[in-house]
């Protein structure tokens, strides 16, 4: 079977960034006042999650340093759910991978997966808590806010999100997933996130906002009072400067790798046009993809290939690296199974493709759409099929950086790793 040639373009994005981010996390921790809210010597736990935030661990060695100017005394949570199979030790590595290290930013890592319960709310869900965030005289909540993978809402992923489901670890991550099957995702994040600002010393949050290159856009410091209606805020400018493929319609999307790192979801489902449901778009949602094809997981999710199951199709290697307990763990919790399902699966690239494309409709060879990302977040280049070219010379914010060229599959029917 004859593959079409693929084109090296480039999106160009209007992408503000954050030049020095000691700078700014400084400016928006003193805009925030805490000296009449802090005594010197008290302690303050500091939630890093399992998002592949760039600059997070700079961003977090900034926060500890303007803490300790406070007279505080900072350690660091590990806050992400079940992620790392819901243990301890694995979700301190996983922190540890991104830089986050007790050298580096100068703080101690206190790893548990114990909670406390501290409250229910009006509908009667319990509330957990991380037990050494509790324990602590204040907690300061850092997060990324973006769309959520899953929900709609004017506040999706974020600050509250890393309340319940980063702080609440595996027990509190499990129970609200189960709980917005009964509630709305709006009623329980809002209702679980006022119990934790008003049980557990919340002191502030430090959201932090991405362009559309995986760059640091914004980093904004946030009162407790505040979380509800900033998050809506920030939300509008995440979406606003959201990476995104360049054509709504495609008929094979190739994924180089999904994890954990990249998206909750593993791809982002917002990017894939896959947010509410597993395999095909929503009648007004876009972009439109027939098919994708997942080549790999990347090694910062260690095994956890949560989201694998909103492909169709997968190269082997993807399904041999994935840690099935971890995966299944991260999917229960999170109440979306079928997120683990395995698709079909080939040896090598050429036959994946091929298999592919015999499933994406009234076609001629030559002329499929089909896409070629690194992942998600890393929309800044990608490879497309000349079926796209003349949109792409129509249009401004696209550039071709390598004339078209055939797949490149070595002798055993596969393509390097990363393009």
């Amino acid at each position: 079977m004859s593959f079409p040639n693929m084109l090296r373009i480039r999106q160009h994005f209007d992408a503000p960034t954050v030049e020095d981010i000691p700078a700014a996390v400084s400016e928006e921790i003193t805009r925030l006042n805490l000296s009449a809210r802090v005594k010197p010597g008290q302690s303050v736990a500091v939630s890093v999650g399992s998002r592949g935030i760039n600059n997070i661990a700079l961003i977090t060695k900034s926060l500890v340093e303007e803490l300790k100017a406070l007279g505080l005394e900072p350690f660091l949570v590990p806050a992400m759910g079940s992620h790392g199979g819901g243990i301890a030790e694995a979700q301190r590595e996983i922190i540890e991978g991104y830089g986050v290290t007790e050298e580096y930013v100068g703080a101690p890592i206190k790893a548990s997966m114990e909670t406390v319960q501290v409250g229910q709310t009006e509908d009667g869900v319990p509330v957990f808590f991380d037990k050494y965030a509790f324990e602590a005289d204040h907690v300061a909540v850092v997060g990324r806010i973006k769309p959520h993978t899953d929900f709609v809402g004017e506040i999706e992923s974020g600050l509250h999100k890393m309340m319940l489901i980063g702080l609440g670890k595996h027990k509190g991550a499990a129970l609200y997933h189960q709980a917005i099957v009964h509630y709305s995702f709006d009623r329980i994040i809002r209702s679980v996130g006022q119990q934790v600002i008003d049980q557990c010393g919340v002191l502030l949050g430090l959201g932090i906002v991405e362009n559309q290159y995986d760059q640091t856009a914004l980093l904004k410091g946030v009162a407790p009072e505040e979380f509800v209606e900033r998050e809506k805020e920030l939300l509008v400018l995440a979406k606003k400067w959201m990476p995104r493929l360049p054509f709504d319609h495609v008929d094979l999307l190739i994924v180089d790798e999904i994890g954990k790192n990249i998206s909750g979801a593993g791809m982002d489902t917002n990017v894939v046009g896959r947010k509410f449901h597993d395999n095909h778009a929503a009648e007004k949602e876009y972009p439109k993809v027939t098919r994708i094809l997942v080549r790999g997981l990347t090694p910062e999710t260690h095994g956890n290939a949560s989201g694998i199951g909103t492909a169709e199709y997968a190269h082997r290697r993807a399904v041999e690296e994935m840690d099935r307990e971890i995966t299944y763990i991260n999917c229960m919790t999170g109440n979306h199974p079928s997120g683990a399902h395995i698709p079909l699966y080939f040896d090598t690239d050429q036959i994946c493709i091929e298999k592919a494309l015999q499933t994406v409709g009234l076609r001629e060879p030559g002329e499929e759409k089909i896409m070629r990302i690194h992942n998600t977040l890393d929309l800044g280049e990608l490879l497309v099929s000349e079926a796209y070219r003349a949109e792409v010379e129509a249009r401004e914010d696209l550039s071709i950086v390598e004339e078209a060229a055939p797949m490149p599959f070595d002798a055993s029917g596969d393509l390097p790793l990363h393009f």
